[in-house]
């Protein structure tokens, strides 16, 4: 008897990628033109638009027209949107980006008339153990995943949320191909035997591709397929379809980051840190806005969501991962710019209003009890924001940026000895690595075990290195350090070493609002394990952090460095990687390309880069108090 086989027509859409977003959105009018037709005509019984429904707003920006037709399709469930309102990824975002997410996903989905929602994420790199609970937060109980899952089998319980896991992935463009129907049979039935190793009585295959069409003749092909498939039957239908035939017995509780069967890129935590720096900036001010907004009437409420909105467009997997052209990632700057405006403005507008305290804060001179940040020539807060006044000529003047001095100072001490940095008992080390690799995965270099930096001096308030400058400060808790340097260097990996007293065997970091532990096997060496074979990539060592990452009760708190790394007693921070292109064929790394071979100089960061980040002997259980120090709370 044949094995039933529930296939979904589809498309993934990357609104920015190896092409800009408009150039992708003219796409997309005619890729869903195609969709909107073969439904009307009924040609189609369904489709299933990627989970998000950030490129059907995009789409009817452009097409107004189709609205109506789109609403009655959704309303018929033909048209299956949401709940995403972008498909952002799961490490580099933090809970409340996660959660608008969904809030605004699902307030335009259910308005357009879709009630029914899997958390749909095919495509990111790797799934966050703290997903499926955000999920049912908001009432999702189904959840479909690719990337991480190892040896799972097709249908699971992903901490708490029935799962499925596309044993193949989601591409399937065969019936794109210019080949026989006899051979794509072939070819499919190779690939549902693998499919069926992993599933149960029922099979779950995607038919879609990256920005790809549903050919107009589909429904004829499948037919003629099941005419040469021996073991299947392939019926066009939708994932809900399969969920209601499938059980779910085996439960995984944890993350999911095995890339022993797919591609993690792991890289991707480290590409363009400055797009990450600007990511968790904009995290932190908009959400410190959204709160005081909020306390006083939530009048900006509207201007609150449009930035949101702008923060996830740049949330996507391929905007914040920093793995698309170099011209996507400078709209997306010039995103994250809007989005600190915003949030500066609404905090500084109702500071006038309400008089309270904010952390940082301008005046036009200094104060007694405050630190001076900035000096610099403009105009008083009191007249920019007053609505019955201009500044004029004479009302520019110097104005300071200050923030309050601590109460008291961090006793950790920061001295030198035998050549050597230390806070307290552990080691500090600058460290500068070839890096071969692309925005995907660092390619490492068999042998290279770095270069470190000579400290030359230390005084009260700056290293000095023959690799640059650190400057320092002691905050109420944390010894707070700051580097600016002249990047001059092509394909580098720099980091921050931190030499702890045993091996590392594990680490805690902050995932969604929580902290998660993860386990490590300290001696092990990718340089000793890169891939010989293709279609691997090699397993390593790093680990994708938000804004903490823990060991051996020493913590480290940074501004936007997004990525870890563990050897032996070291417990590594990347503060740049710099690399020329979007997927490098001859990665050491990953034996198989990840994406077009695109130039992308942008990436190599040239020129002047800044990382920050503190430090600090805590217990874990105390990690947000130091967390509060670094971002405090308005």
């Amino acid at each position: 008897m044949k094995k039933k086989v529930i296939a979904y027509l589809h498309t993934h859409w990357d609104r920015e990628w190896y092409r800009e977003f408009e150039v992708f959105r003219l796409r997309l009018l005619r890729v869903f033109d195609v969709v909107l037709d073969l439904l009307e005509k009924k040609k189609i019984p369904s489709f299933y638009f990627d989970g998000q429904v950030a490129a059907l707003m995009d789409y009817l920006e452009i097409r107004p027209e189709k609205e109506k037709l789109v609403r009655k399709l959704i309303k018929n469930k033909k048209l299956f949107i949401g709940p995403f309102y972008c498909l952002i990824d799961e490490f580099l975002t933090d809970k409340t980006c996660f959660e608008k997410n969904l809030e605004i996903g699902i307030k335009i989905s259910k308005d357009f008339g879709c009630e029914n929602f899997i958390g749909y994420l095919a495509d990111t790199f790797g799934h966050s153990k703290n997903v499926p609970l955000l999920l049912q937060k908001f009432g999702i109980d189904k959840a479909m995943v690719w990337r991480g899952v190892g040896d799972l089998p097709a249908d699971f319980v992903f901490n708490g949320v029935n799962t499925v896991n596309l044993v193949r992935g989601y591409f399937m463009d065969i019936f794109s191909a210019d080949i026989s129907i006899e051979a794509k049979a072939g070819w499919l039935e190779k690939d549902l035997d693998k499919i069926a190793q992993k599933a149960s009585d029922y099979i779950l295959l995607p038919i879609g591709a990256d920005h790809l069409a549903v050919e107009e003749n589909i429904a004829e092909q499948i037919k003629q397929v099941n005419k040469y498939l021996s073991n299947y039957k392939i019926k066009l239908g939708s994932p809900f379809d399969y969920f209601d035939k499938v059980s779910f017995d085996v439960n995984w509780n944890d993350e999911l980051r095995d890339n022993s069967k797919t591609f993690i890129l792991p890289g991707s935590y480290s590409a363009r840190l400055n797009l990450k720096q600007y990511n968790v900036k904009c995290c932190y001010l908009l959400e410190q806005a959204d709160k005081i907004q909020k306390r006083f009437g939530s009048k900006y409420n509207n201007i609150i969501d449009y930035a949101y909105k702008l923060l996830l467009q740049n949330q996507a997997h391929d905007s914040i991962c920093g793995c698309s052209t170099d011209l996507v990632h400078r709209e997306n700057i010039v995103r994250y710019e809007k989005i600190i405006q915003i949030a500066e403005t609404v905090i500084e507008e109702l500071r006038q209003i309400y008089n309270f305290e904010t952390p940082v804060f301008k005046s036009d001179r200094p104060l007694e009890g405050y630190d001076v940040i900035k000096v610099e020539p403009g105009f008083e807060n009191s007249l920019l924001y007053d609505i019955k006044k201009i500044p004029v000529t004479e009302d520019y003047k110097m104005i300071y940026t200050l923030k309050k001095t601590p109460e008291k100072f961090c006793p950790i001490r920061i001295y030198l000895k035998n050549g050597k940095l230390y806070a307290d008992n552990v080691e500090i080390q600058f460290v500068r690595r070839i890096d071969m690799g692309d925005a995907y995965n660092f390619g490492a270099v068999p042998e290279d075990y770095g270069e470190v930096a000579n400290i030359i001096s230390i005084d009260n308030s700056l290293i000095r290195t023959d690799f640059f400058d650190v400057f320092f400060e002691r905050g109420e808790n944390m010894i707070n350090f700051k580097i600016v340097w002249d990047n001059k260097l092509k394909n580098k990996l720099w980091q921050v070493k931190f030499i702890l007293p045993d091996s590392i065997r594990e680490t805690f970091s902050e995932d969604m609002d929580t902290v998660i532990k993860r386990s490590f096997d300290p001696d092990y060496d990718m340089l000793q394990n890169l891939p010989k074979k293709p279609g691997l990539e090699a397993k390593t060592n790093f680990a994708p952090m938000q804004r903490l990452v823990w060991a051996q009760g020493f913590g480290i708190v940074t501004k936007g460095l997004t990525e870890y790394e563990v050897f032996k007693n070291t417990l590594s921070i990347t503060i740049l990687r710099s690399i020329g292109v979007i997927s490098n064929p001859h990665n050491t790394s990953r034996s198989t390309p990840a994406g077009p071979p695109v130039d992308v100089a942008d990436a190599q960061q040239l020129g002047i880069n800044s990382a920050e980040f503190s430090v600090a002997f805590f217990d874990i259980e105390n990690w947000k108090r130091y967390i509060n120090e670094v971002f405090p709370q308005f």
